[in-house]
């Protein structure tokens, strides 16, 4: 790259904000140097010093300006200690060449910082490409959209709209935390110490079709026939892609690769075992997600939020969003279709204390999690687990629902 537009960027918003959403309190940023790798890297290190109490964590957004013109970051032109960051000296870098500026030298920057809330929805336009204008928006909380009562907090029940379901992909943030996972009340203790944003719906047909370009661009129906490989790639690819031996890498053309490229998003993947089962409690100890429910006897609360063999009838797939939500708005955690995630199977999870776990290192199957349409209550439960071939593509009940871990 090189040197001769100069390029002026001004680092704002030091988002602070609690696990659940709130307002941060006592947050102080110190020591903030900007300064370009130049000549050995066109990489820009933006480093800080954040100071507040242990249990806080703030995002950081960031703003660039050639002289007072916005200039966009696309959000893959961003890295490093963005989301949910503790205290202690913490780092951004901004790679120029995912910028407009890939011409020019960064040679004059200024930095400011502030506070502001850290939004609770995500809607990305799967009809732009990545970098566009309003390709993203965000909801955050105190919006008129959000509604708090009974078991839901911060909900936006609007956006079962249908443009929601086909042009547009919604995900909602879900905060760090631990839970008990596995069978009702929960026997093994799990911390997940990152925060995640989690499509509120399982993907649609209308989705694959914006981000894939084949199948029924107009339908809200859960897309189907998924396997991993498909997903992600083989474990026999040249290189390979096996979660979590290779960690986040996936084949290009693979879908989370092209829903990567679509978006200037690397962070897209499949959910773990953990973070569905976290994500679909939502809070709650119960036999379903609803914070009440003791067995699966209680095929009233059952039918009020997924659809199985009891209330599918004649079975099929249904449109998403059409049942109620969990109490963090996520749509058909229960039943519909089956979700895959990215662990490999086992038959037992164990009671262990885990933090962040990956699951086995390799196996026969994934697990796909959520339940189905064509089983009964039991087999729509929140700690159901299921199992698929990585490359098996033929079950007409097998769907996903896409997260972003935000490291």
């Amino acid at each position: 790259m090189k040197t001769g537009k100069a390029f002026r960027m001004a680092v704002l918003g030091l988002i602070g904000c609690l696990a659940q959403g709130a307002w941060a309190e006592g947050t102080n940023i110190t020591g903030v140097v900007v300064r370009q790798r130049w000549p050995w890297s066109p990489l820009v290190d933006i480093d800080y010093v954040l100071d507040c109490e242990d249990t806080h964590r703030v995002d950081v957004a960031v703003s660039a300006y050639c002289g007072t013109t916005p200039v966009a970051l696309p959000v893959n032109s961003l890295s490093g200690d963005l989301y949910n960051v503790a205290r202690g000296a913490r780092r951004i870098v901004v790679d120029p060449a995912k910028t407009a500026y890939t011409n020019g030298n960064f040679t004059t920057l200024k930095v400011e910082v502030s506070t502001t809330p850290a939004p609770l929805y995500m809607v990305i336009d799967l009809t732009k490409d990545a970098g566009a204008t309003n390709q993203v928006t965000y909801v955050y909380p105190g919006d008129a959209k959000l509604e708090t009562y009974g078991r839901w907090t911060n909900v936006w029940f609007g956006v079962t709209n249908s443009e929601y379901k086909t042009d547009k992909l919604v995900l909602r943030r879900v905060p760090s935390g631990s839970f008990m996972m596995g069978e009702y009340p929960g026997n093994r203790p799990v911390t997940l110490t990152k925060a995640c944003y989690v499509g509120v719906f399982e993907l649609t047909e209308a989705q694959w079709y914006r981000i894939m370009g084949t199948g029924t661009p107009s339908s809200s129906t859960p897309k189907v026939r998924m396997s991993y490989n498909m997903l992600r790639g083989a474990t026999n690819d040249v290189p390979a892609v096996n979660w979590y031996t290779t960690g986040a890498d996936v084949c290009p053309t693979s879908f989370i690769g092209c829903l990567r490229a679509k978006t200037g998003m690397n962070d897209f993947d499949l959910p773990t075992d953990a973070q569905w089962e976290y994500c679909c409690r939502a809070g709650t100890t119960s036999y379903y997600s609803d914070g009440v429910s003791t067995s699966l006897n209680d095929t009233n609360i059952l039918n009020e939020i997924g659809w199985w063999s009891g209330n599918s009838i004649p079975v099929t797939q249904h449109p998403v969003g059409e049942k109620a939500p969990n109490g963090w708005g996520l749509y058909d955690t229960h039943g519909n279709v089956w979700e895959i995630c990215l662990d490999w199977y086992v038959s037992s999870l164990g009671t262990t204390a885990v933090t962040d776990p990956e699951g086995p290192v390799y196996g026969e199957k994934r697990v796909a999690r959520s339940g189905v349409a064509s089983q009964g209550a039991e087999g729509n439960r929140t700690a159901v687990r299921g199992a698929y071939f990585p490359d098996f593509e033929a079950d007409a009940w097998s769907g996903v629902r896409v997260v972003r871990t935000l490291k």
